[in-house]
């Protein structure tokens, strides 16, 4: 999953939510001087990963992706399904997309101190795009893909892969409807343990 899809399994928790959008730009173990409830967002984080790389949906999904992009079906699904996620934002979320999107952008803001570099530079590009909510327009997914494809040290299909993804819409999505619903209850037990 992506960043609107972390945020939002994070429920209303600040700082689960700010720990959400940390979780890809912090290797290894989290700074102990952090916010304990910051490192439990972290950990939240890749809960959410190892749950969603490991589903069975999700291995469906990217099944259906044909050579060369399933290499890269766990970067190309998590863009996808937080696509899909602002595209349907209310059927997922009583908040509108927009409010939520400028959210999320001011939560990054108010907390800019803390932020890792990664993810300092890449709140500019946030604003820039309006993200995460401009994940709903596919010029927008299109456009972050092929910046992932640039940042990736080996040649890749990644920047290419809008029409493929495109072509699989209606399967996809069922994918999605099927999987996502057991991600949220996933991350209400694990947040309800922690």
């Amino acid at each position: 999953m992506n960043h609107l899809a972390h945020t939002l399994l994070a429920g209303n928790d600040e700082w689960l939510q700010l720990g959400g959008l940390m979780g890809d730009f912090v290797h290894g173990q989290p700074d102990p001087a952090l916010p304990p409830r910051l490192v439990q967002g972290i950990r939240l984080h890749r809960a959410i990963d190892s749950y969603t790389d490991s589903h069975p949906e999700v291995a469906a999904a990217r099944a259906l992706l044909p050579p060369p992009y399933r290499r890269y079906g766990g970067i190309l699904l998590d863009m996808w399904f937080d696509h899909l996620l602002a595209r349907d934002f209310p059927r997922w979320s009583s908040v509108g997309l927009e409010p939520y999107s400028s959210d999320v952008r001011a939560l990054l803001d108010r907390h800019a101190a803390l932020l890792p570099p990664g993810l300092q530079r890449f709140r500019l590009y946030m604003q820039a795009h309006a993200l995460p909510g401009g994940y709903a327009r596919p010029e927008e997914l299109a456009a972050a893909l092929d910046g992932i494809s640039r940042r990736l040290r080996r040649s890749n299909p990644v920047g290419e892969a809008m029409p493929v993804l495109a072509g699989l819409e209606r399967p996809l999505q069922a994918h999605f409807e099927a999987f996502f619903p057991q991600l949220q209850l996933f991350a209400v037990q694990w947040i309800a343990a922690s």
